[in-house]
């Protein structure tokens, strides 16, 4: 009985933040926003260099998610925003995660997204992105030096700095994730 009991609990805690809700357009931005700069701050807490990266790069993409796994299936979800450093221009996002596997947990994490490139950006925002794999944090970018130190080279241009509780990730193990534009509140 009790299994069944935190199993419920479980579903509807991951449930709960996609019904809707009677907060307005303005102030759901406005959580957005506070959550995606917590989450700049954390970062740039951890590793000072982010900083320097995410204000020179084309864009950057900020995110609070959260995460649980049950049994054999598990998910997550999350929201952030993904701002053009040239335009100031800022999209809300969402993001969805899907696992498979034996394991049992609750997480909270912070990601946050650097773009070298605008069409890099551009791509995140207007295609979405999908990720399946792992990959292993790299210490340089070329001639980047230590300005990526920390984070994890998704793509060509593409970085991600991922934080949890016990800080700084150096693997990121995404499996089903999809980024993508949160309709409701752009």
């Amino acid at each position: 009985m009790k299994r069944r009991t935190l199993i419920w609990a479980s579903v509807c805690t991951l449930a709960v933040p996609g019904i809707a809700s009677s907060a307005s357009k303005a102030d759901s931005q406005a959580e957005v926003r506070k959550a995606a700069q917590e989450a700049l701050s954390a970062v740039y807490k951890a590793q000072p260099a982010a900083r320097k990266a995410v204000e020179s790069a084309a864009g950057y993409a900020a995110f609070s998610n959260f995460g649980m796994k049950i049994g054999v299936a598990g998910g997550g979800s999350g929201k952030g925003i993904a701002v053009n450093n040239k335009t100031r221009a800022t999209t809300y996002m969402k993001m969805a995660e899907v696992q498979a596997g034996l394991g049992f947990g609750i997480k909270k994490f912070k990601l946050v997204w650097v773009f070298e490139t605008e069409k890099a950006l551009n791509d995140f925002v207007n295609s979405g992105w999908e990720l399946g794999a792992q990959a292993t944090a790299a210490a340089k970018a070329g001639a980047q030096g230590q300005a990526y130190q920390g984070a994890v080279s998704v793509a060509p241009g593409v970085w991600l700095y991922q934080l949890t509780g016990d800080g700084l990730a150096l693997e990121l193990t995404a499996k089903g994730t999809r980024y993508y534009r949160d309709s409701d509140l752009n």
